[in-house]
């Protein structure tokens, strides 16, 4: 099984996805991807906004967090209304790569 880690910057709508082979990589991915746009991109991230899904909810980003002056905001749970703009991005995502897949000839 594979897992996707879609950031979605909320200004410019421009996405990221990130395949993990287990929910246990997702702190370690989103904070190498946060010191990249930090860095790399001379951006100063703010706000981080994620559902509260144990992966998002552990010391190690709490930390992260806090050493970087990042806020982190969570939606209430079960409310993907409040994610919605990563929440249709995913939607797109799956549409696109069952299109693909679809045009291949591959079996869904």
């Amino acid at each position: 099984k594979i897992y996707v880690l879609v950031n979605v910057d909320d200004y410019s709508r421009y996405t990221w996805t990130h395949f993990l082979r287990s929910k246990d990589e997702t702190p370690e991915v989103l904070i190498d991807f946060l010191r990249l746009v930090q860095r790399g991109l001379q951006a100063q991230v703010r706000v981080v906004r994620t559902d509260k899904g144990m992966k998002f909810l552990n010391q190690t980003l709490h930390a992260f967090f806090a050493a970087e002056g990042i806020q982190h905001q969570t939606s209430v749970a079960r409310t993907h209304e409040q994610n919605g703009i990563v929440e249709r991005r995913n939607r797109t995502l799956v549409e696109a790569a069952r299109t693909m897949l679809s045009a291949a000839k591959v079996p869904l």
